[in-house]
């Protein structure tokens, strides 16, 4: 990713001055995270991380396939690993996650807004779009594909550096959901290693962590509607 000292050329990512400005783009982002979420002082960070990522990534890395936003040399390897990873997070969350947070605090409540989408397909569609516009491409462009790309830039772009970069970008995704409690926050903290994992095991390609994403949000939507979940 070498390129001559143009306006449009990429600065190495492992250059000094590069991994500094990512810290401090990361750090920036934990704020508006923090800010929106828990202090309720910023608008919703879910856009504004999503539009400055894809700003970001395009100006200072050359494109968004350094985000993730590629085409994957297996489509059928990405969607294995999102329904492996969607499996996972709902098996292990209503199995063992859930029951053992609940020990110490309440436990999780959907949105009331949701209230409506039981029995009413109408309704169900509408979520279905919601989710799957905002939620999944969404978070995961400003979640796994911004933030945690600026954290591991930090450690060079390293494998482990990547990994690391997964535990604190789940646990930003925690904080996300801070209106939601301490259980919420555990269970979404959660969301995002599992969503990590499948954005680093399908070769850092965001459409995998999108994809999981969104089948998780729309099994859940599914059981709502038929009544199976509350």
């Amino acid at each position: 990713m070498r390129g001559s000292a143009t306006s449009t050329s990429p600065v190495p990512a492992d250059t000094r001055s590069f991994r500094f400005l990512s810290a401090i783009e990361f750090m920036l982002g934990a704020a508006i995270v923090i800010g929106h979420n828990v202090l309720r002082v910023v608008p919703n960070e879910v856009l504004i991380l999503a539009l400055a990522g894809l700003v970001s990534v395009r100006w200072r890395d050359g494109g968004w396939s350094a985000m993730g936003f590629r085409r994957p040399s297996s489509w059928r390897r990405v969607a294995l690993i999102a329904v492996a990873a969607a499996g996972l997070r709902i098996g292990l969350d209503e199995a063992l996650i859930g029951p053992l947070v609940e020990r110490f605090w309440p436990s999780t409540e959907a949105p009331e807004e949701l209230a409506g989408i039981a029995g009413n397909l109408p309704a169900l569609l509408q979520w279905l779009g919601v989710v799957w516009v905002f939620a999944a491409f969404g978070e995961e462009t400003a979640y796994r594909g911004y933030l945690l790309t600026r954290a591991a830039d930090i450690g060079r772009r390293t494998r482990m550096a990547y990994w690391v970069a997964v535990v604190l970008v789940a646990a930003l995704f925690g904080i996300g959901h801070y209106w939601n409690g301490p259980s919420g926050m555990i269970s979404s903290g959660f969301a995002g290693l599992v969503l990590g994992a499948a954005y680093m095991l399908s070769g850092r390609n965001l459409w995998a962590s999108i994809l999981a994403h969104g089948l998780i949000d729309t099994i859940y939507l599914i059981a709502i509607y038929f009544g199976w979940n509350s």
